[in-house]
């Protein structure tokens, strides 16, 4: 790469000034603060680990939070794991799942627990003392109609505190849940490592 003269570097610094003071005047418009309803679907791996991110700053905030997990069952996670041990005070965690559906193969169980993992959700949402509640593949029991999607769009309208933050993930997530939200992100799959024969990894995937 050759040496910048000092006319480039001018021209730099000139064009990110513009910039900030663009940046700067966008920002200061900016001043609503409330609690934000997020959504994290799609194909793409990663809905449930941004979902953690975001869990994880509360925690390291100081922020009290919870997590409820809909599908996931007994098998051991690190986000889980590092929770409970290190953070329970900070973060209240419900794995309410017994498996993925294909996994427990009993609809009328699925329903029951998928229904017990709702109800758990509104109460921890309706403590305005948690920051922030993830709904963890919540989408999934949406999809299968184990909840019904007009209650979980009522509820976070009508009876979510100003306040709270609340994150859904899974994939196809419905359109009623989508209109709702203000924050949706598609995870888009390009390529993944399943479809080469490399099963799910612990620190990847779990």
């Amino acid at each position: 790469m050759a040496d910048e003269t000092g006319e480039d570097l001018a021209k730099h610094a000139s064009k990110m000034a513009k910039k900030k003071a663009a940046r700067d005047k966008i920002m200061a418009t900016k001043t609503d603060k409330r609690g934000l309803v997020i959504v994290h679907t799609g194909k793409g791996k990663g809905k449930s680990s941004a979902a953690f991110g975001m869990i994880f700053r509360c925690i390291a905030h100081d922020m009290p939070c919870a997590v409820v997990q809909f599908i996931k069952g007994g098998m051991s996670t690190g986000e889980r794991d590092l929770i409970t041990s290190n953070f329970a005070d900070k973060c209240a965690f419900h794995t309410m799942g017994e498996g993925f559906t294909w996994e427990t193969q009993d609809k009328a169980r699925d329903t029951e627990m998928a229904q017990a993992a709702w109800e758990k959700s509104k109460e921890l949402i309706r403590d305005e003392r948690n920051t922030m509640v993830l709904l963890d593949e919540i989408n999934i029991a949406l999809r299968y109609d184990y909840i019904d999607i007009n209650d979980v769009v009522a509820f976070l309208v009508d009876e979510k505190p100003e306040m709270t933050h609340v994150v859904l993930t899974g994939r196809n997530a419905k359109d009623e849940l989508i209109e709702i939200a203000d924050l949706v992100t598609e995870m888009e799959l390009v390529k993944h490592p399943f479809r080469s024969g490399v099963k799910a990894q612990i620190g990847v995937e779990y």
